[in-house]
């Protein structure tokens, strides 16, 4: 009787595991299950209203489509008409590559010095910082309207002040030679103290002081220890800042849309305005989708090399080189 009971013992502590990783195995299965279904409305949203999408441009990249008609498939005939037909693709894709450089280098540059200043701890910084801030919260129509005005070349601010001092202000957006640098400006105006500078500004907080102390018993000067703490510890900051502001300003569209549309001339005539002319006024829904991944792949170029050129200038904290 002994006998019988112990091996039932020892068939229980045997079967114990067994159970033991067959529950551990349903739990896991059901934490799996649980997962799936808390994704699955981004999963479905991501399907319907970016990869759906995606993929339907790409189609009818290939096909000739104006709405009204059923989508009549030319193969990559609007890739051949924008490369070699367009007059105006190149156009617009050389005023957004000069509004693009003009903007980025300025921009990140001034939002870093700007954060710079916000970060030495004085008195009223909440004040500027706010002050700074201010500019990036105006909706894009308003400051499209509000520049217009600052810019009007007979009543406009800018041109009524250098007026007082015997100067002839240019003619701004109504000039084909100032549109350009003129929007820039009020990119920069926008977009200087805005999500940028907040970046940079959190990326200085970010350096450690015993840095800037040791470089100061060294004898470095402000000046290198600028170029030497700074600039190396802020660098993953800058090329995070320099990627997004690339992609951006080549997608610039509202300002333009709203102040010059596209002139005068077709000085700022940018390529996403042309894609965009393409599509909802000429309704050219076919050619406008090949124009779209024209420049998905361009923008996809700029910022692999980007990722490419960042291992010259940028310092991660830990890596070896």
């Amino acid at each position: 009787m002994s006998d019988s009971s112990a091996l039932g013992r020892a068939a229980a502590s045997q079967t114990a595991p067994r159970r033991a990783g067959g529950s551990l195995s349903g739990l896991r299965r059901r934490e799996a299950v649980e997962g799936y279904l808390f994704i699955t409305p981004w999963i479905l949203g991501f399907l319907m209203f970016s990869a759906g999408p995606m993929i339907a441009s790409l189609l009818l990249s290939l096909t000739k489509y104006n709405i009204v008609s059923p989508p009549e498939f030319v193969g990559f005939d609007n890739y051949v008409y924008a490369f070699k037909l367009d007059d105006l693709f190149w156009g617009s894709l050389g005023r957004t590559v000069y509004y693009a450089v003009g903007n980025v280098s300025v921009g990140v540059t001034l939002s870093l010095l700007a954060a710079i200043l916000l970060n030495q701890k004085l008195k009223g910084t909440v004040f500027f910082r706010t002050f700074f801030f201010l500019p990036s919260l105006t909706p894009v129509v308003a400051a499209a309207l509000l520049w217009q005005w600052i810019y009007q070349p007979d009543v406009g601010l800018i041109n009524s002040l250098l007026r007082e001092v015997g100067i002839k202000g240019p003619g701004w957006m109504k000039s084909t030679e100032w549109a350009i640098p003129s929007l820039i400006i009020v990119a920069l105006w926008m977009g200087v103290g805005g999500g940028r500078m907040i970046i940079f500004l959190a990326g200085l907080q970010g350096v450690p002081q015993e840095l800037y102390d040791a470089a100061h018993i060294d004898g470095a000067n402000s000046w290198q220890r600028f170029v030497n703490v700074t600039l190396p510890m802020v660098s993953p900051t800058a090329f995070f800042n320099l990627v997004l502001g690339v992609i951006g300003s080549f997608s610039v569209f509202s300002v333009a849309f709203i102040a010059t549309d596209g002139g005068p001339a077709y000085a700022t005539w940018f390529y996403v305005l042309h894609l965009y002319n393409a599509a909802f006024r000429n309704f050219e829904m076919g050619y406008a989708s090949a124009l779209a991944w024209i420049f998905f792949a361009v923008l996809l170029v700029l910022t692999v090399v980007q990722w490419r050129l960042q291992k010259a200038w940028v310092y991660y904290e830990g890596e070896v080189r």
